[in-house]
């Protein structure tokens, strides 16, 4: 690919700067003098300030101290203040244990914030040191609160495995070890990689769908692909493998461990299958619905990785053509990750040496995963993958165009319970067969959605203000809600099986249903784009929604499986 598009890096990015410097409290006079939460300083529409805002002190850094294309802000001295004034307010609002808030007061976050900004602020004093332009009178305190920053992710984690927040906590504990030059945090660094290490799944994709079926293990072809995922929560999630390859390249650029290095082309491997041939990424097929890409890491790697630097071109080619989650419909606490990720591509843009192919661009080829029993088939023109952990998640492309986007069943039963197969479970059984695989299990109750009254919200902050200035307190409370809502499912007495078959030029499905209990459907639909699970940075709009259609059951199909418990739904395309 022509590097004429590495500019779109920094155009984008660049176009984010005016919307950042709008979040920032930029009068000297004002208490809040630094401060990057608007809804805080001037609507006082919240009650606390989220410091994950202040990781803006990040992107701000590059864009004075870098050369990019008409790059307004470079050795601005306004901007200098303005970066020290988000770093002094960063100190101000740390708790005692050296953690920070972002979705409540007292959270006591781990990465995410605490990591998210501790890397944001050693590398900004990285960028402003090198010019001598980092106030010395200002180190002592700042250096202080690096180390307590740095000191609770050591000592902590998290409940639920979030595998990207564990590679956050390897990044700041090394930056800091390279700026403190404390050999406890190398230390630190060396207990944080191995507890991320615990959470990267090696596999080797299966190129037989029956040999798939025989043994559940690895295959005895050991000349079989190895690829590599990472734990989010009970599955593997494409998008935020993306965040992990870039979080441990930034690494990697330091120290050039070659265990990173092994993590991250396992990585890149991995979630090369999931870009799709219509320029789109990720999304409904991962454990939690991620769109986004993080492209640093395969930039980073592109010179001795071709596969990295064509995922990346692809993904550069998307984000100009807006088929990449823009910072611009992202949500004031996420459209601050994409700035400073797309500016570190764009000093970081590597050479290409060599061209290689995408999964969808190869000749024909069929392959399972095991492990996190993913089934991926190129036949043609015809390019299938599918989440069977899952209970089914599926895409299906004729060349560039999507055909069919199925997130698998849901329904609402009389009662008002909303039932669907979209849920990972264990106990689903995943059979891949010659050109194609069935899937079967229970449909879940997906978990309901519980929104704050004014009185439940005042309870929920007279709770954390009572209990939450304790870090293991805040440690079970987080736990708690996470089990909440994110994580908390029963079995319904409801059984599906998904079979998928290519024939030919065609993709048939098969869909069967049986009701166990005495529940009735009010309503219920096969595929569409939809999502049960929460999390926060996914369910942003993409086009291609437009060109995802479900099947919703007749009156006469609800009928039949109401009175008879099943029904059996055929679908080709």
């Amino acid at each position: 690919m022509s590097v004429d598009l590495r500019h779109i890096y920094a155009n984008k990015a660049l176009s984010q700067i005016p919307r950042l410097l709008s979040l920032l409290d930029r009068n000297p006079y004002s208490p809040t003098y630094g401060c990057f939460k608007r809804t805080y300083w001037l609507d006082k529409t919240v009650d606390f300030p989220d410091a994950l805002p202040q990781f803006g002190v990040l992107s701000l850094s590059l864009v004075y101290t870098q050369d990019f294309p008409d790059n307004q802000y470079k050795d601005q001295p306004k901007v200098l203040e303005w970066i020290l004034a988000g770093m002094r307010y960063w100190t101000k609002i740390q708790h005692r244990d050296g953690s920070f808030d972002e979705f409540y007061p007292n959270e006591h976050g781990w990465t995410g914030p605490t990591g998210f900004l501790l890397y944001a602020m050693l590398k900004s004093y990285m960028l402003l040191e090198d010019r001598r332009e980092f106030p010395h009178g200002f180190k002592d305190e700042f250096f202080l609160s690096c180390r307590k920053a740095a000191d609770y992710i050591i000592k902590w984690d998290e409940h639920g495995v979030l595998a990207n927040h564990h590679a956050m906590a390897v990044l700041p504990v090394y930056y800091a070890y390279h700026v403190l030059k404390d050999e406890k945090l190398l230390e630190g660094y060396e207990k944080k990689l191995a507890e991320f290490l615990k959470y990267h799944y090696i596999e080797e994709g299966i190129s037989s769908a029956a040999q798939a079926s025989q043994s559940p293990g690895w295959p005895a072809d050991r000349s079989a692909q190895r690829v590599g995922w990472s734990l989010e929560y009970d599955g593997a999630d494409p998008g935020y493998l993306s965040a992990t390859v870039s979080f441990l390249g930034k690494v990697y650029k330091l120290n050039h461990d070659e265990r990173l290095k092994i993590v991250m082309q396992q990585s890149i491997e991995f979630l090369s299958y999931f870009v799709y041939p219509n320029g789109f990424y990720a999304g409904s097929m991962g454990s939690r619905n991620t769109l986004h890409f993080y492209p640093h890491g395969c930039e980073i790697l592109a010179p001795e990785m071709p596969l990295a630097g064509r995922v990346a071109d692809r993904m550069l080619e998307s984000l100009r053509d807006g088929q990449i989650v823009p910072a611009e419909i992202m949500a004031d606490r996420y459209f601050l990750y994409r700035i400073p990720e797309h500016l570190e591509s764009f000093i970081d843009y590597g050479e290409r040496v060599k061209e290689a192919k995408l999964p969808y661009e190869g000749d024909d080829f069929q392959k399972v995963f095991p492990k996190g029993r993913f089934y991926v088939q190129k036949k043609g023109d015809a390019y299938v993958i599918a989440n069977a952990a899952k209970g089914g998640v599926l895409k299906v492309f004729n060349g560039e165009k999507l055909l069919l986007s199925d997130c698998g069943i849901i329904g609402q039963t009389v009662q008002g319970e909303v039932l669907t197969s979209q849920w990972i479970d264990p106990d689903f059984t995943f059979k891949p067969h010659g050109n194609g695989f069935s899937v079967s299990g229970s449909l879940h109750r997906v978990p309901s959605n519980k929104i704050f009254t004014p009185l439940t919200f005042i309870i929920f902050r007279l709770f954390l203000l009572l209990f939450g200035w304790h870090t293991g307190m805040a440690y079970r409370i987080k736990g708690l809600i996470r089990k909440l809502l994110m994580l908390k499912s029963d079995r319904a007495p409801v059984i599906f099986e998904r079979t998928v078959d290519l024939k030919g030029d065609s993709v048939h499905l098969c869909d069967v249903l049986e009701i166990e209990g005495d529940l009735c459907f009010h309503k219920l639909q096969l595929g569409d784009e939809f999502f049960v699970r929460y999390v926060p940075q996914s369910r942003y709009f993409q086009s291609q929604e437009l060109d995802c259609k479900g099947y919703v059951l007749s009156m006469q199909d609800l009928k039949r499986l109401n009175e008879e418990k099943n029904v059996v739904i055929n679908r080709s395309f």
